[in-house]
């Protein structure tokens, strides 16, 4: 079929947590329990992987692994890894909940994309546990996808494809150039490239910049133009056919791409 049936959404920094700022905090604070400081850049370059991978990629990056040497007398190993997984959800946990707010027009969103037939995904880099939190979350401020799945559900996560596709054999969709992935890291945009589907960066409200919507307001205009072009670029530089600054902005998106798909075009 030469039309759209469904668009796959990210959680944070995408439908809730405006600057993706959960994850951030707990990532910071799980390796501070462990004298190791880390700059948010640190922390944001591999956001949207599965957690455990997360945690993995950064023990992996140069300067991280000399500050563990220099204070643990060793370099990291995959036992840490484990042990820092372990840790991580509890604390991860704590946080969702001063996380969770929908980002504004989101459930209007959901509401319009609903009424041209499309069914509504959700994938993520959270564990299973914590995706239960954000659906009671998202679900009592009116937006449920029609189904959520986490690495835990197929046994691996983003950059990989499976998610989605777990996703497409569910929603029993036509093909996979039937469906819009949507997020706001590079793993997002990867992930929907490798599952065959379009891939929908957001900007503004994601991990690209950073800030909550306070913060991001209360920059000078300059500034603020000069991030968000660069979130844009990034995006782009991932693979995105398409770049919003925030979810709400899809509509004329899904316009295009169903043009798109009309004329036999493929992502």
């Amino acid at each position: 079929m030469n039309r759209l049936e469904a668009v796959i959404f990210d959680w944070a920094g995408t439908t809730l947590d405006f600057g993706s700022l959960a994850p951030v905090r707990a990532v910071t604070r799980l390796f501070a329990n462990r004298s190791i400081p880390l700059s948010d850049a640190d922390v944001r370059r591999d956001m949207g992987l599965f957690k455990k991978d997360h945690i993995r990629r950064i023990l992996e990056r140069p300067h991280v692994s000399a500050a563990w040497r220099n204070r643990h007398s060793r370099a990291p190993v995959d036992s840490d890894v484990d042990a820092m997984f372990r840790e991580f959800t509890p604390l991860q946990m704590e946080i969702l909940e001063e996380h969770a707010q929908l980002i504004a027009g989101v459930t209007g969103l959901a509401g319009r994309l609903r009424q041209r037939g499309l069914k509504l995904g959700a994938t993520t880099g959270y564990t299973r546990p914590m995706l239960d939190v954000l659906l009671t979350q998202a679900a009592e401020q009116g937006y449920r996808p029609d189904l959520a799945l986490c690495p835990d559900d197929v046994g691996g996560g983003r950059p990989y494809p499976w998610m989605c596709l777990r996703i497409a054999l569910s929603f029993q969709l036509s093909s996979t150039a039937a469906a819009v992935k949507v997020g706001d890291t590079p793993s997002d945009i990867e992930e929907g490239l490798n599952a065959g589907m379009w891939s929908v960066g957001v900007a503004e409200t994601g991990n690209q910049i950073g800030l909550s919507a306070s913060d991001l307001a209360a920059l000078p205009i300059d500034d603020r133009r000069r991030r968000l072009e660069g979130a844009r670029e990034s995006l782009r530089a991932a693979g995105a056919h398409y770049v919003v600054d925030s979810a709400p902005e899809l509509d004329p998106v899904i316009e295009q791409i169903e043009g798109r798909l009309a004329a036999g075009e493929r992502p």
